[in-house]
């Protein structure tokens, strides 16, 4: 099941809006094929394990990292490949949260009269998919909200400047971000100060959609766009609506701060840099009212601790995205 995790984060940025998923299959003498989850409207993970079984699937185990599916959407069901290869047991590490989905694959294996066992690594795996199990569960995406700052917390002189804060590894790691994400969305100041094309250039993958909040100029290197205004959680709706897993968040301070007070946040990855302003007149993290009180201060936990290159890499989450 873990090599079958990896095979799934190997293509966590080419599947969406379907999930990210890994199968082995093992066979009967100790042979293993494997398999993850090609784009949409190509096979699933467990038809690509069992294609390059072919008759050496009879009587294997797989190990999946989600309940196949066992209705026809883009493909056929993954459960009648699994059923008409022979194999004897199948082993899933997460229930499917989708409603065509949701223990009917799991159902069908088993009045099929395989021996079907639920739950072997279900945390590595609901980390693995928290966007996509958010998404099938409230319609929305996963939001993550990215920062870049020095170590005391500015992300800007008092000049406005505040490109190349971090080192190439940290721009490169905060590519890799955007390549993972359907959408990308900062704030129309954000478009007007830095003029940023929001694209993939120092990773592999795909270029996000490109969203902004409020009105940005003709001829901004951000266009073609999606412009958006009014209250966030009607705009988490729409995206989540129009098959969007997973929003990255990458600024202002304004647009953090808003999504922040709002608890809209999902995943917070700050990159740090080891610099210094050394001032309280450069441009904080976020723009706005903070807690008013300690016993106000937002508290998370912290998922991971990076490093790349001379900065730090810190993810963290609210404590009841993590309960």
């Amino acid at each position: 099941m873990r090599r079958a995790l990896e095979l799934a984060a190997s293509v966590r940025g080419t599947t969406s809006p379907n999930p990210w998923v890994g199968a082995v299959l093992v066979t009967a003498g100790g042979t293993t094929f494997e398999g993850a989850t090609r784009p949409p409207g190509d096979a699933h993970a467990e038809v690509v394990a069992l294609d390059g079984a072919a008759a050496q699937a009879r009587g294997a185990t797989l190990f999946c990292t989600l309940e196949p599916c066992g209705h026809h959407g883009r493909t056929p069901p993954c459960v009648d490949a699994i059923v008409a290869a022979g194999v004897a047991r199948v082993v899933v590490a997460l229930t499917d949260p989708d409603e065509q989905v949701s223990g009917a694959g799991l159902r069908r294996l088993r009045e099929a009269g395989l021996d079907v066992e639920v739950g072997l690594c279900a945390d590595q795996a609901g980390a693995l998919l928290a966007p996509y199990v958010k998404h099938r569960t409230t319609g929305r995406p996963w939001v993550v909200l990215k920062l870049a700052a020095t170590l005391d917390g500015r992300t800007a002189a008092p000049d406005g400047s505040s490109q190349w804060i971090t080192g190439d590894q940290a721009r490169a790691d905060a590519h890799r971000l955007r390549a993972e994400s359907d959408a990308v969305l900062v704030g129309a100041g954000t478009v007007r100060a830095d003029d940023p094309a929001l694209t993939v250039r120092l990773a592999d993958g795909r270029d996000p959609r490109r969203i902004v909040l409020g009105r940005a100029p003709e001829g901004a290197r951000v266009h073609p766009a999606t412009q958006v205004e009014g209250d966030l959680e009607k705009i988490l709706d729409g995206l989540g609506g129009d098959g969007v897993l997973q929003l990255l968040v990458e600024g202002g301070a304004t647009v953090a701060h808003a999504f922040h007070t709002a608890r809209l946040v999902d995943r917070y990855v700050l990159y740090l840099a080891p610099a210094l302003f050394g001032g309280d007149d450069a441009t904080a993290l976020f723009a706005g009212e903070g807690a008013p009180t300690i016993d106000d201060v937002w508290r998370g936990r912290i998922v991971t601790i990076d490093r790349l290159g001379d900065d730090i890499k810190v993810e963290l989450e609210a404590l009841e995205a993590v309960a």
